[in-house]
This record gives C-alpha cells, structure tokens and sequence, in this order.
C-alpha cells in the first residue's frame, strides 16, 4: 500500500485530518490513522492538503489545425498536467469534414494511448452533421465519449443552427451534453476584414475583431436552440465576457435548465493590454492570441464574481499550445504577416491550479478549489463518483498540494513544449507537492517521476 500521513484532507463534506491509503489504483482506507506494514510505501503529508486529482476538461493536444501541429503531444501535455497537480485531462478529439466519428476517435487513442502520465479523455467535436451521424453517435456512446463539441466560428468547423439544433436533439436524446464555441464566426470573418482595412495588423487587432457581442450573441443563440431542444444540456465553453454571463443569467431566469459554464485561469487574470506588450522583439502580445480573446478588466471583474457566487461552474484551460518562434511570428507585420495569421492557442495546463489557487488566495480555501477544478468537472463530465473526491474506492488520484510553497512561473522551468507562458513571472502560492495517477507516483514539485500512468477514462 501506499500511505499518506498526517495531511488534511479535502473530502465532499470538508477539512479533516486523516491519512489516506491507496492500493491497486484505488483508495482502499480513509482512516484517523492507517498503519503501515513491511513493504508499504508512506508519505509525510504535514502541512498539506490531500486533495483528488484535478481535473482539466478543455485541452487541445497533439491537434493538427491544417497548417500546425500544436507544440505539445499527449506525451509532454499530461506530464505538464502532472506536474501542476491535474491528473486527468478531456481533451477535443476532432472529426473534421470528411472524416468519420469513429475514424477520429481511433486516431485520437493513437495519438494517446501508452504515451500519458495523466488520466485521458474525448469529447468529440463535430464538423459535418448530414446522413449517417446519428449511427455514429451510437458508436461514440459506446466507446465511452458521451460529450461532444460544435462551433459557430471557424469556417471549416462551424455548423449551421439547423444542424446544431439537430445535434442538441440527438445529444438530449442519449443522455449526453454538447459543448460549444460561442464565436459569431460571420461577424469575426467581417470584423477582421473591417479590421485590417483600417490599417491595424498586430496582436491589438485581434480582440478588435472579436468583440464581446460576438460572444454574447452566440452564448444568447445557442441556449434559446437548447431550450427548443427541450433544455438540451449544454457547456458554454471558455466564458470570457460579462455581456455572455448576461445571456446565461437571463436564460436561467426563464427556467431554462441543464446550463453549465465554463471559463478559464487567463479571463480571470489577465486583460486585453496584453496585447500591447512588445518585448524585445515588439511582437510579445502575440503570446495572448487566443480564441475568445482576452477582454476588458471590467470582464474579468465580472467572471471573477460568478467565479465566486457558483455561476461558473468549472476552470479549465484551453490549453492549445504554439511556439512563438516558428509559429506565431509567421503573423509578424514586419515579415508581411498580420494578427490572422498567428495561431489561435495559448499554454495553460501545468500552471491552472497555481494560478487559480494564488489568484484566488483570499477568497477561496481548499474546499473551493476542489468544487471548481475537480468535483465539478467529475460531475458535469460524466467521472462522478469514480473521480472528483477523495472516497474509499475511488480512483486512486491523489494531489498532495504544499499551501506553504511559494514559487514562480517561468518558461524556462515548465514542463510544458512551448517557448513561452503567459503566466511568465507570475508568484505562485501553493505547489502540487506530491502528485498520484491510479495510485503511482508521477510527480513530485514540480519535476516528473518518470512513470506514465494514465490510462482511458470511458465515460
């Protein structure tokens, strides 16, 4: 067995002291004390909360958007996962246009399987709905993704609302949720043209062509299709403006139920000045090139209080990782480029606990951070109660968190594959001291143990 002593426990009905036993990746005892035997592995956990794994339910890795591959494969994600105290990832395997469901769900395990230190994922992101999709819906539901993506930006991704409106029907109808990207891709296509016509080609264009009403409208859209699909569930993904928390209150003040929200660490702390930054080089706000992008503080002020109230339900990151060299500067003005060409993704997903923990130091305790980065995610994904909480019999994914460490973020430390972070010299308060995947120690502050742990989560 492997022990944890002398820890407080974050469990479902709060704080207690108590150690922790695991065994064949499960937590076998949770007990005032657990004795130790000949050969049992035990950890001192003094001064630490013991905590379920984390959970990140929006990651993009290993993608290939047509022109790049992502900087950081399954292998480098969820060892950086790891390492930030997330043992489980959902990440958005894609069925582009002409490509079949099932076909995309094997590539993905391709991509995935014998290659994670963390626990893994699929939700399937649709880009063509026609003859045929139903069945492949069935195969999906059998193969343990029961979540499912659609967008309406992105030219080649996005489906109408006729065809949204048949998937909500079809999703509802098998017990599952669809996630969407709340981007009116018309507009954004538009702006970006009025955009350039005005002379503006740096990373400050690119929140200028994606305003918060681009947002708000097809927040606003989507839900009033999930209420004629009979309050299908949906997941408005990546919330980042307070004009699209606006549509989601007004909807819940209808009565419309099976709403849920996410948002991210980078609306929560971070703001549309960014994109003014220059660096040595006079491109470093290329680095917040995201998709929505960063907004207003009176935004991030406005989802750090749902944040707080329980409007949003989840943090996760969106972790899409670039490199600025090599990929981002290709939308260098002084090479010709423009903001539509730099990649849309930033990196996230080692850093989403610190940051979230530091940020919201005063505000919320351990309990808090458990609710919105692992419980809740179990919960609204479809884990609960195999993961999400710290049980007798549950999964055996366990976060020894330091509350004491104090440390900074840097590219030049992470464990992540890409050349920067936006996080960079950011003062982190807490640390994933010890860090357990089914019951197998991956990671220890900070630094990779080397195992690889992870295995498909079917859902």
């Amino acid at each position: 067995m492997i022990i944890i002593r002398n820890g407080t426990l974050v469990l479902p009905e709060g704080l207690v002291r108590a150690d922790l036993a695991m065994e064949g990746g499960r937590i076998a005892r949770i007990a005032p004390s657990v004795e130790a035997h000949e050969g049992d592995e035990v950890h001192d956990a003094s001064g630490c909360w013991v905590m379920p794994g984390l959970i990140d339910a929006h990651t993009h890795l290993q993608c290939w958007t047509g022109i790049d591959w992502t900087a950081d494969s399954f292998e480098t994600g969820t060892r950086a996962a790891a390492c930030g105290g997330t043992t489980t990832v959902v990440d958005y395997a894609t069925a582009d246009r002409g490509v079949s469901m099932p076909d995309a769900l094997a590539e993905w395990h391709r991509r995935a399987d014998g290659t994670c230190t963390a626990n893994y994922a699929f939700h399937m992101a649709i880009a063509e709905w026609g003859e045929g999709s139903l069945e492949q819906l069935d195969e999906m539901f059998a193969g343990g993704v029961r979540t499912f993506k659609t967008y309406f930006a992105y030219d080649h991704l996005k489906l109408d609302d006729a065809q949204t409106l048949e998937v909500l029907e079809a999703v509802r109808e098998r017990g599952g949720m669809l996630c969407v990207h709340c981007e009116n891709g018309a507009l954004v296509n538009e702006l970006q043209r009025r955009v350039l016509a005005r002379g503006v080609v740096g990373p400050e264009g690119h929140p200028l062509s994606r305003p918060a009403e681009v947002e708000a409208e097809a927040v606003s859209r989507l839900l009033y299709l999930a209420h004629l699909a009979g309050d299908a569930p949906v997941n408005v993904v990546h919330l980042s403006t307070e004009l699209g928390l606006a549509a989601i209150r007004e909807a819940r003040a209808r009565g419309q139920r099976n709403i849920h929200v996410e948002t991210c660490p980078q609306y929560l702390v971070l703001d549309d000045s960014r994109y003014l930054e220059e660096g040595e080089d006079g491109f470093a706000g290329a680095k917040y090139v995201m998709s929505p992008p960063l907004r207003k503080p009176s935004d991030r002020r406005a989802l750090r209080r749902a944040v707080l109230s329980g409007e949003i339900e989840t943090i996760a990151t969106d972790h899409c990782s670039f490199n600025m060299k090599g990929q981002k500067d290709r939308g260098r003005p002084d090479a010709g480029g423009n903001f539509t060409m730099i990649p849309n993704g930033g990196p996230g997903i080692e850093h989403r606990p610190a940051v979230v923990a530091t940020t919201f130091g005063d505000e919320l305790g351990p309990c808090d951070l458990v609710r919105l980065m692992s419980e809740n995610p179990a919960r609204v994904f479809g884990m609960w109660p195999r993961k999400g909480r710290l049980a007798e019999g549950a999964d055996a994914d366990v976060v020894v968190w330091d509350p004491a460490a104090r440390w900074t973020i840097s590219a030049k430390t992470q464990q992540q594959a890409v050349d920067y972070t936006p996080y960079e010299g950011f003062e982190a308060h807490g640390r994933a001291h010890l860090v357990f995947v089914n019951g197998e120690l991956v990671a220890r502050d900070g630094e990779p143990t080397g195992v690889m742990s992870g295995s498909y989560v079917a859902r």
